[in-house]
Parts: structure tokens; C-alpha cells; sequence
């Protein structure tokens, strides 16, 4: 069984390595979709594979590194792709959550990545 939680931050940036005149070369922001994915056997006493609060306040030390702030100035995402930001997530995410499939992240509505490790 796999359970999730989606979460949101807000964060700019700036893509240094794209083509000269290339709209995302300009700093700009977007608001981000983060979707944490666990996989597990319920409990037997709890009924749950985990507690949606204990997977938050385990998430949120990460968006309060994120949220509202420029992701080329963080140790690692200086090259913040969605792709790059999505493999930053998951190397913080893992160590305190071993049952992590994958992740999802989305930049806009439309468009993000799936990483699984």
C-alpha cells in the first residue's frame, strides 16, 4: 500500500546553464507542488502505514528551506532545475523516511517530475 501527502512552497530562481535569451535565464518564481509518496504495511494496532502529521513535521524543515527563497543560493541547487530540485528533495527526504518510493514535483499546473531514486 503507498499513502501520500501534497505539500506547496513558493520559491524563485534562475537557470544559469540555458541558451542565451532563454525566458527561464531571467530570475522568475514559481509556486510548487511537492507530493511525498510512502510505501508500507498498515499497523496493526494504528490502522495507518504512518501519521499524516508525523510526515509532515518531517517535510516541513525542507519547505522552510525552500519556501520564499532564491533556490540558486542553496548549497547543491545551484543549477535548479525541477529535475535537480526533485533529486535535492529526495536525498533529504530518504534518510528520515526509508519508505519513499518516489516523489513528485510540480513547477506549474502542468508540468513537473516523477523521481523514484
Amino acid at each position: 500500500m503507498i499513502i501520500y501527502k501534497t505539500f506547496q512552497f513558493d520559491s524563485a530562481h534562475y537557470l544559469p546553464n540555458t541558451p542565451q535569451g532563454h525566458k527561464c535565464g531571467g530570475m522568475h518564481g514559481h509556486t510548487y507542488t511537492l507530493t511525498v509518496y510512502i510505501s508500507g504495511k498498515p499497523e496493526e494496532h494504528s490502522g495507518w502505514i504512518i501519521d499524516y502529521t508525523d510526515l509532515k513535521n518531517g517535510i516541513k524543515p525542507f519547505l522552510d528551506i525552500l519556501d520564499h527563497k532564491l533556490l540558486n543560493e542553496i548549497s547543491g541547487l545551484e543549477n535548479p532545475t525541477t529535475e535537480n530540485l526533485a533529486v535535492w528533495l529526495w536525498q533529504m527526504i530518504k534518510p528520515i523516511f526509508p519508505d519513499l518510493v518516489k516523489i513528485e514535483l510540480k513547477e506549474t499546473p502542468t508540468s513537473g517530475v516523477i523521481y523514484e531514486g
